[in-house]
C-alpha cells in the first residue's frame, strides 16, 4: 500500500461536505435565519438581491473542525441605490434577528456579523454587500465595514472583490496539462494544512490568528506541480515542496533589530489587505502580532522537516507514525497483522482506533 493511499483515507476522514449530517442541520438553521433577514431587510427599504456563500465552503475546502463546530460564511446582498448610507445599519438588522433566533451574545464586528448558537455547535457570519454597475457594465461589490459605536471615519462601503477572491482559488490558468487533477490536489493539501493548524497550535487565540484565508492563498501561491505533465506527485512530495516554497517566500519577515518575526499575507483581490493585519496601541499594522509570527514560523519550520523524515522513511508504518504525529489521530497509523509469516513481507493494513498509543503531538 503506497503512503498516497493513507493519505486519500485521511482526506475522505477530514473533508467536511455540505452533505456531511451535521453540516445538513446547521445549513437548516442558516436558512431560515437568511429568511427572516431577507423580510427584515425587505421592510426597512433595502430588499436582498442576491445572496452567496463565502470561505471554505465556497472553494471546497472545509474541515470537520476538532471541537465539532460547524461555521456558516454567508454574504447578503443589496442594491447600491437602496443601501442606507451608514453601513452598520444593516448590520444591526440582523443582529436583531439572531438575537431572536437563539444565538449567544450577536456582535457587529468590523467586517461582519457573528454569533454562536445556543443549543448546537453552530457559529455564523453574515456580511453585508452593496452592489451597482461600473461604467464598464461589470459589478462591483461594497463591504459593510464598521461595528457599533465606530465614528465615521471607521465606518464605510469599501469596495471588496470576494467573488473574485473565490474565481481566484479556483482558477486552474496556471495549472494547463491535467489541470483539474491538480486542483482537487491543491484542494486537499489546503484541508491537510487547515488540520495541521488546528492540531499543533494548542493556544486557542493563536490559533483563531492563523486564519483559514491566509493559509489558502499561501498555498495556492506556492503550489507549483509541472505544467508539462498531465501527472501529479504524491500529496506527501506536493506539501513539502509547497511549505518549502511559503518558507522561502517573503511572507515571514524579520523586524529589524529584533529577534521578532511577523507572517505577511495579502489578498490578491481588491481590498488588497494584509490578512494578518491587526491594532496595535489603536494603529492599523500590517502583519501579524509577534508572537503569532513567531510560532507560525518556528511551526512551519518543523512541519518542513517532519515531511522530509516521512519521504526519506522506508517503512510505511513509520512514515504513517510521522505523519500522524504532524496531522493528529485522523491519519491513521496501519498495523501488522499479527497472522503474517516472520519470513513473509506482505503486510495486511486495520486502521488503530483514536485511541492509538501515537496520541496527537501539539507540538509538531
Amino acid at each position: 500500500m503506497s503512503i498516497q493511499t493513507h493519505f486519500d483515507k485521511f482526506n475522505k476522514k477530514i473533508y467536511l461536505t455540505s452533505h456531511s449530517a451535521g453540516y445538513r442541520k446547521a445549513k437548516e438553521k442558516d436558512e431560515g435565519i437568511f429568511e427572516e433577514i431577507k423580510k427584515a431587510f425587505s421592510d426597512a427599504g433595502y430588499p436582498v438581491i442576491e445572496t452567496f456563500m463565502q470561505g471554505s465552503f465556497a472553494v471546497n475546502t472545509a474541515i470537520n473542525s476538532l471541537d465539532g463546530d460547524y461555521d456558516i460564511d454567508r454574504a447578503i446582498v443589496i442594491d447600491a441605490e437602496n443601501a442606507p448610507d451608514d453601513p452598520i445599519a444593516p448590520k444591526k438588522i440582523i443582529k436583531e434577528v439572531l438575537e431572536k433566533r437563539s444565538f449567544k451574545d450577536p456582535k457587529i464586528k468590523k467586517p461582519c456579523v457573528t454569533a454562536d448558537y445556543k443549543s448546537i455547535n453552530l457559529h455564523i457570519d453574515y456580511t453585508v454587500y452593496k452592489k451597482e454597475k461600473s461604467f464598464f457594465g461589470n459589478d462591483v461589490y461594497y463591504l459593510a465595514v464598521g461595528k457599533n459605536g465606530s465614528s465615521d471615519e471607521h465606518k464605510e462601503w469599501s469596495e471588496s472583490d470576494q467573488k473574485g477572491l473565490i474565481e481566484w482559488i479556483d482558477s486552474v490558468d496556471d495549472y494547463f496539462m491535467g489541470a483539474l487533477v491538480k486542483r482537487r490536489q491543491l484542494k486537499r493539501l489546503i484541508r491537510y494544512i487547515k488540520r495541521w493548524r488546528d492540531v499543533n497550535f494548542s493556544s486557542e487565540g493563536v490559533r483563531q490568528k492563523i486564519f483559514s484565508i491566509a493559509l489558502t492563498i499561501m498555498v495556492k501561491e506556492q503550489y507549483s506541480p509541472s505544467i508539462l505533465s498531465d501527472e501529479i506527485k504524491d500529496d506527501l512530495v506536493a506539501l513539502k515542496n509547497t511549505i518549502d516554497g511559503i518558507l522561502d517566500s517573503n511572507y515571514i519577515v524579520k523586524l529589524w533589530g529584533s529577534e521578532g518575526y511577523r507572517i505577511h499575507t495579502k489578498l490578491p483581490k481588491k481590498p488588497y489587505r494584509d490578512v494578518f493585519q491587526h491594532k496595535d496601541n489603536s494603529v492599523n499594522v500590517d502583519g501579524s502580532d509577534l508572537n503569532t509570527g513567531m510560532q507560525l514560523k518556528n511551526k512551519l519550520t518543523t512541519l518542513k522537516n517532519n515531511l522530509q523524515r516521512a519521504i526519506d522513511e522506508p517503512n510505511e508504518i513509520k512514515q504513517c507514525e510521522i505523519l500522524n504525529q504532524i496531522f493528529g489521530d485522523d491519519f491513521e497509523i496501519p498495523k501488522k497483522d499479527n497472522k503474517s509469516s516472520i519470513s513473509g513481507s506482505a503486510l495486511a493494513f486495520s486502521p488503530l482506533s483514536n485511541a492509538g498509543a501515537s496520541g496527537t503531538s501539539q507540538g509538531a
